[in-house]
């Protein structure tokens, strides 16, 4: 059974002539038979002509062309248009006739350049065939001759139509992979600025701090191993980023549990920010985003209290209820000498843009004391 269904895979990687030759040659195949003979279009009604040496070459010309409608239109829409109008002038009325409407049809979907001209061309050319059909007795009359030719119109604005949607669904395609890329790029920029900001960060302030303990030599040993900790964590963490990189990776980063804050607040605490942190209640089995989300929420806001409020109280409340998750982060007033001044603003927005795609609410702003708190409330998807 999986040989068959690699049958069709196999099929598509053929080449495009190649694939198309088969119907090509049923078609002269079909011509070839006695009782078929006489039986194809009959384009102005002229009296029907035993089959000759001629009558194959008219057949190879109106249907083995059909094998580069495809690849080249133009040319299989005049090799096939000469041996129609030999069919019809001597007689024949081959079956390969129906060759003809085919490759009007592939000029009009797969003709890149002078589609138009080509059409129009095929059009004007027409009309010779039904003067000399007209001359040599033809019955068909007028309206007989208008017919046809508004049927090979109609196989014309099939072509087109087709030719119209496989460019839209082309269209479609680049800009749904545009935006998967561009979102790719948005999630990983996102992940980098959460790494990168939050261990940066925290080396900065206690690589600062390390500068007024070198008369306490016990002290500064542990804050350089603080130092040290924080920066190989940084690496495994952005090893672990740049994974989603390689191909045979998967396509999701690594889910930091909401166990691992109780790793950032002790973090936190290593640089000098005295961080007290509070637990409700168990997360759920299965919390998907939810769980990424509170945890980048505690990450920014310990980041942010220590580029901005170094030394000041900070508390850390995570409560995990029935359906969601709520995360308080509170911080005292800013300090008077902040290592880091300023910031881009960009991990608050990433967050608020997290947690709104997973159904929630998030908060950020200063409290009327000066300090500064972060709220969200973020739906886990389950219910107790």
């Amino acid at each position: 059974m999986s040989e068959l269904r690699r049958v069709p895979d196999l099929w598509r990687r053929l080449d495009v002539t190649v694939r198309d030759l088969p119907p090509a040659l049923l078609l002269a195949v079909a011509s070839l038979v006695p009782a078929l003979h006489n039986r194809g279009t009959q384009l102005g009604d002229l009296p029907g002509r035993p089959m000759d040496a001629l009558a194959v070459v008219v057949i190879a010309l109106e249907c083995l062309p059909l094998a580069v409608r495809r690849r080249w239109p133009a040319a299989c829409l005049a090799l096939v248009s000469i041996g129609f109008a030999v069919d019809q002038l001597r007689g024949y009325h081959l079956v390969a006739g129906a060759a003809l409407p085919i490759a009007v049809l592939s000029a009009a979907a797969h003709l890149e350049r002078f589609r138009r001209t080509a059409l129009v061309v095929a059009s004007v050319a027409y009309v010779p065939l039904a003067v000399a059909l007209d001359r040599r007795g033809s019955t068909e009359g007028v309206l007989g001759f208008v017919t046809f030719y508004l049927a090979l119109t109609l196989a014309g604005g099939i072509g087109a139509w087709l030719r119209t949607t496989r460019a839209s669904e082309a269209q479609r395609r680049r800009h749904v992979a545009e935006a998967t890329r561009a979102a790719e790029r948005t999630r990983i920029a996102g992940e980098l600025h959460d790494i990168v900001t939050h261990h940066v960060t925290a080396m900065v302030v206690q690589a600062e701090a390390a500068r007024y303990l070198t008369g306490d030599p016990e002290r500064l040993d542990q804050s350089l191993t603080a130092i040290t900790d924080t920066g190989r964590r940084a690496i495994t963490d952005l090893r672990q980023l740049l994974d989603l990189l390689n191909p045979d990776h998967g396509t999701e980063p690594r889910t930091p549990p909401v166990g691992e804050v109780h790793a950032l607040v002790a973090q936190a605490r290593q640089a000098g920010q005295p961080v007290e942190f509070t637990e409700d209640g168990s997360p759920a089995a299965l919390t998907g985003g939810a769980e990424v989300a509170a945890y980048r929420v505690v990450q920014e806001a310990l980041t942010n209290a220590l580029k901005h409020a170094h030394g000041h109280r900070t508390t850390v409340r995570v409560h995990h209820g029935n359906a969601e998750t709520t995360v308080a982060v509170d911080t005292e007033g800013p300090g008077r000498h902040p290592v880091t001044p300023g910031g881009s603003g960009r991990g608050l927005v990433g967050l608020r843009e997290r947690v709104g795609v997973l159904g929630g609410e998030f908060s950020a702003g200063r409290r009327d004391d000066g300090g500064f708190a972060v709220r969200a409330r973020i739906p886990t998807g389950s219910q107790s």
